[in-house]
């Protein structure tokens, strides 16, 4: 699987478009709903033309404990892992030292922000400042658009 850095650039534009979009837990329809999950499921649908891999229950809570990694992996099978920094990417945050990794964003403006979805304000595209990036687990590529 190779990745496709222009469908980074793709992936930004169409995250961004999704701003304004209010949180709704294990939604993903732009403009209605969408939790961090649903907006890169939402962005996946629009370069890739189809739906995603289906997404078993998960709860909100960000201060679940961590055992098995279960969005870690999932990422890893259908994105391309990748550790340089660039626009477009998502990025895969732990929220606690023993938290699970369960936060998404894309990110922007040269590694200052990134697109995601929180609870209090819906999509919005927020500084990664420092706090941010240190949680920071993995960064990945969306891959290349199949052959054919």
């Amino acid at each position: 699987m190779d990745p496709a850095p222009h469908l980074n650039a793709r992936a930004l534009d169409l995250a961004r478009g999704w701003i304004g979009t209010p949180y709704r837990h294990r939604a993903a329809l732009c403009g209605a709903g969408a939790d961090c999950l649903g907006l890169v499921r939402g962005v996946w649908c629009a370069l890739y033309g189809r739906a995603g891999p289906d997404v078993p229950p998960y709860v909100p809570d960000w201060s679940e404990p961590a055992g098995v990694e279960p969005l870690l992996h999932a990422l890893r099978t259908h994105l391309a892992d990748t550790p340089r920094p660039a626009d477009g990417q998502v990025l895969l945050f732990r929220m606690g030292p023993n938290a699970m990794a369960k936060h998404l964003g894309l990110q922007s403006r040269g590694g200052a922000a990134f697109v995601h979805a929180c609870p209090r304000a819906g999509v919005i595209e927020a500084p990664l400042s420092a706090p941010w990036a240190r949680r920071i687990v993995a960064r990945f590529d969306f891959p290349a658009l199949p052959k054919g």
